[in-house]
């Protein structure tokens, strides 16, 4: 008989497995809002599931009265442009700057301390800068995103790079091959994979950028409207917001796992 530290859950297992905690929160909040709602009907904290159905197909389904819109496609749209943005500008300069810093001792010991000190600075601390230096549009919320999650990704990267065996790097010297040889044709290769590495890693903390400055300076997006309801105590509307981010920070992850996997397979063959 195999020790549990040996056994392996197939495929249909996993699924069951990965759901259950999901189907238990689930079970126990619904249990928990008609224990609420028993004692009082008009209790705003655990809304029925049948409630926050109701307000999301309204969000989801019916264009908005005054502007004709659809509010929750309208949100969306906008909270993962700004999202997008921030990642692709933080993935590109941490890719540059981890390589550079990885590679070439130099430019290491010049710029490695610099974006260790900026790591340590709480971003959501220089958000007012940011407001003040980039207006209320959207760059600033851009920029909170790339501030907050590259420092993260350039020494991620950089200490990857430093893990490329040396004898790697010096048979191509002896071949002939120069520095600008070396980045392209030896060390972009093993990088990349790790690049989406890091950004699924960074993505939590990007949403996390993302919620505060749509909570304070923004007309739309999925942050901009929990914190408009919140007034109201409108948790029929909060909780399926959180859920409905929940589930684009999930599928936006699966499709970067699937994405490595399919164009990076010998990564995972061998991280494994």
């Amino acid at each position: 008989m195999k020790k549990l530290i040996n056994r392996q859950p197939g495929i249909a297992s996993r699924w069951v497995l990965g759901l259950l905690p999901f189907l238990l929160l689930a079970l126990t909040y619904a249990i928990a809002s008609d224990a609420r709602l028993a004692e009082n009907p008009n209790d705003p904290l655990l809304p029925a599931l049948a409630t926050m159905i109701e307000s999301t197909e309204r969000l989801a389904f019916e264009p908005n009265r005054r502007t004709g819109e659809y509010v929750m496609l309208n949100d969306t749209l906008s909270s993962l442009q700004r999202l997008g943005l921030g990642v692709g500008i933080a993935a590109a300069i941490g890719l540059i700057f981890g390589v550079g810093t990885g590679i070439i001792p130099y430019i290491r010991a010049t710029l490695s301390p610099l974006v260790t000190g900026i790591s340590l600075v709480p971003p959501l601390a220089i958000l007012p800068i940011l407001f003040i230096v980039f207006g209320l549009d959207e760059l600033a919320k851009v920029m909170l995103i790339v501030i907050g999650i590259t420092p993260f990704i350039i020494r991620d990267l950089q200490q990857r790079t430093l893990e490329i065996p040396a004898e790697q790097i010096i048979k191509m010297q002896t071949l002939g091959a120069n520095t600008w040889q070396i980045i392209t044709r030896l060390v972009l290769p093993q990088i990349v994979p790790r690049l989406i590495s890091a950004v699924r890693l960074s993505l939590g903390s990007a949403w996390l950028f993302l919620i505060a400055a749509e909570a304070i300076a923004a007309t739309d997006g999925l942050g901009y409207r929990i914190f408009l309801v919140r007034r109201y105590m409108s948790m029929d509307v909060i909780l399926p917001y959180v859920l409905w981010i929940t589930i684009l920070a999930f599928l936006i992850d699966f499709l970067l796992s699937r994405y490595s996997k399919w164009r990076h397979g010998w990564f995972h063959a061998t991280s494994h």
